[in-house]
């Protein structure tokens, strides 16, 4: 699990001119809350924030003058156009305490023949300590065949981490390779029946 410390500015102008000042001297305004404390609001620096964000389930150490607390990202948005972030919301979290988060859903292996993996599923939700979430879960198809199937139940969690989720969820199927002659001989088809109607 991941932990990267951020230095954080408590601030006290609020509104859309304020956010724009703040992201002028890149920086992101944020909002920190949680545990029923009362909302603080955030100024935090945008290169490092941009940084810490790359990595899922990120836990931010903020500190700073009246600031002392670790952090889940929970809400970013970011600008439709040129990407950069406009704010963050963050939730406070304790040693210990349990979350529910998604983590991502990987494959490995290469399936038997040609079959092929359908992925519907891509990330899994979970229940876990705050401070312990892990990367994510592995699905290993190495040699399967057509027709192996697997659920979110069948999935092997990290100790201490729970599914949170439906536990018939499809997140896998090994299916058959699409035929490359089919579009062929749909053309064949069609064709056919052209050069039939027009004799």
């Amino acid at each position: 699990m991941s932990e990267v410390r951020i230095a954080a500015e408590l601030r006290d102008e609020f509104g859309k001119g304020a956010a724009r000042k703040i992201r002028r001297a890149n920086k992101v305004p944020a909002v920190l809350y949680g545990h029923g404390t009362d909302t603080k609001h955030l100024t935090l620096p945008g290169h490092e924030l941009l940084l810490a964000l790359r990595t899922p389930n990120v836990l931010i150490r903020l500190h700073g003058e009246g600031v002392d607390e670790i952090a889940l990202p929970k809400g970013v948005q970011r600008d439709p156009i040129k990407g950069f972030l406009e704010h963050v919301d963050l939730l406070l979290v304790k040693r210990g305490e349990k979350v529910v988060v998604e983590i991502p859903v990987t494959v490995v292996g290469e399936t038997n023949g040609s079959a092929i993996v359908d992925q519907p599923l891509n990330t899994l939700s979970v229940e876990t300590e705050a401070t312990h979430i892990p990367t994510g879960v592995e699905v290993d198809v190495d040699g399967k065949e057509e027709g192996y199937i697997v659920h979110a139940a069948d999935l092997k969690l990290p100790e201490g981490t729970t599914l949170a989720g439906d536990p018939e969820a499809l997140v896998l199927q090994v299916i058959g390779a699409p035929s490359a002659g089919l579009p062929e001989e749909g053309e064949a088809a069609a064709e056919g029946e052209t050069a039939e109607a027009a004799e």
